[in-house]
This record gives structure tokens, sequence and C-alpha cells, in this order.
């Protein structure tokens, strides 16, 4: 399913993988679809049941990590949305995620165990990453001494982030979220990390993607440790 089909509910967006619709003032819905998408542009082609894994993916590890924080899922079990929600049952059940509705924080928290990816090409050019001095002899895929936390800007569709240095985060989101973002995503990738490598997988580096929920708390959104938002 390359895009999902439901003309009576409102659709907000389509991204690269995800389209969004409003079911009330507090709720979306994520419909994870089948597109394949390479350094943000979506392909022509899709992988037939992809959606369904990532919905399902998701789902385990908001339920691993909520005691780290709370976040924006309600259900994934259609069963229990609106019957808007269910006409719908055979083309979303799956690959389908009721959420709050949350006021999108405009930067990805990057946290990086591993030293690969583009901070290993900084790194290899000035010693740094995001601006953030690291010892000096370290080779690709080497392990940090502690996580580092690393954000970026969050570009529109079509565009690419751009790696910053954590002193920006308080100019563009406050000093009361700045803070609470990198030590929530620190203690989010800690956990999954931990427990990914009593699987035998090695979790290299992951973002996460915050919003404000209508009470004013910061909760993780969007979807969680998935092949798109980590290196494994």
């Amino acid at each position: 399913m390359l895009n999902s089909d439901c003309p009576n509910l409102q659709l907000l967006a389509r991204g690269k993988v995800r389209d969004l619709y409003r079911l009330d003032n507090d709720l979306l819905l994520f419909v994870a679809t089948d597109r394949i998408s390479a350094y943000d542009v979506i392909m022509k082609s899709g992988i037939p049941g992809k959606g369904k894994i990532l919905t399902q993916m998701s789902a385990f590890w908001f339920s691993l990590l909520n005691d780290v924080g709370s976040n924006h899922l309600i259900t994934c079990d259609i069963n229990k949305m609106p019957h808007s929600v269910q006409e719908y049952k055979e083309q979303l059940e799956g690959r389908v995620m009721m959420i709050k509705s949350c006021k999108i924080l405009p930067v990805e928290a990057i946290v990086r165990g591993y030293i690969t990816g583009s901070g290993m090409k900084e790194y290899a050019v000035k010693g740094t990453v995001c601006d953030i001095p690291l010892p000096a002899g370290l080779k690709e895929a080497d392990k940090l001494n502690e996580p580092l936390f690393t954000p970026s800007t969050k570009a529109d569709l079509g565009e690419h982030d751009q790696n910053i240095h954590p002193n920006k985060l308080p100019g563009m989101i406050g000093e009361k979220y700045a803070k609470e973002i990198e030590e929530k995503a620190i203690k989010l990738y800690t956990k999954a990390r931990d427990y990914a490598f009593t699987k035998g997988i090695i979790i290299a580096d992951t973002k996460f993607e915050f919003g404000i929920d209508q009470g004013g708390r910061m909760i993780l959104v969007d979807e969680v440790l998935t092949p798109g938002m980590c290196s494994i």
C-alpha cells in the first residue's frame, strides 16, 4: 500500500512513509504505508507489508520505554478506534496508530553510542561531532565512553537536516525543553541500547522526536527505533 485511501477522514499530510489524518482536536491517526525513502527522496516502488512491521516495532518500543517518559500512542488496535477508522479496517489493520495531537518541537534528538556515519565524517576532519570535542584516536564504529547528544534541525520534506551544537537548542525551543530533551533522549537510548544488546543487537545511534501535549508536557512522538530512526 503506497498511499492510504480514507476519503471520510481528514487527511492532513503525506510524509515520506506515513499518512496523517485528524480525527478530532485531540486525536490523530498515523498510517504507515509501504513507501520507501532514501536520503529524503520518496521512491516510486515500495516494500509489501513494510508499514505493518514499522507499526509493530514502534508499538513494542513505546511500551518498553514508557517508564522513561510518556508518549503519544493511545492504541494500535483498530477495534478500539472510532467507527470512522474501523470503516477502513481491511486497508488499515496492523499499520495504524491512534495518537495524541501535539505541538512538535522543531528538532531531532540524536543520541550516538558509537562513532559512525556523519559523526565519523566530522570527527575525521575536526576531531569533533556537532562541534563537541572527542578523544583522539577513535576509529570507525568505536564505542563512546558515554552516549553523546547531538541534535539536528528538523528540515521540511525534501530538505536535509543540519547537525547543531546542543548549546543552540535553548534559542530554538527554550531552556526548559532543551534540558529536558537532552536528558530524556539519553535515558531512552540507554535503555533501548541495553535491551537490544541482550538480543545480540548493537544500536549505534538513533533519533527521537518530541512534542508538547495539551497539558504542556514534553512527550515522545513519531516512530521509535525503526530502521529509519537508528543505525544497528
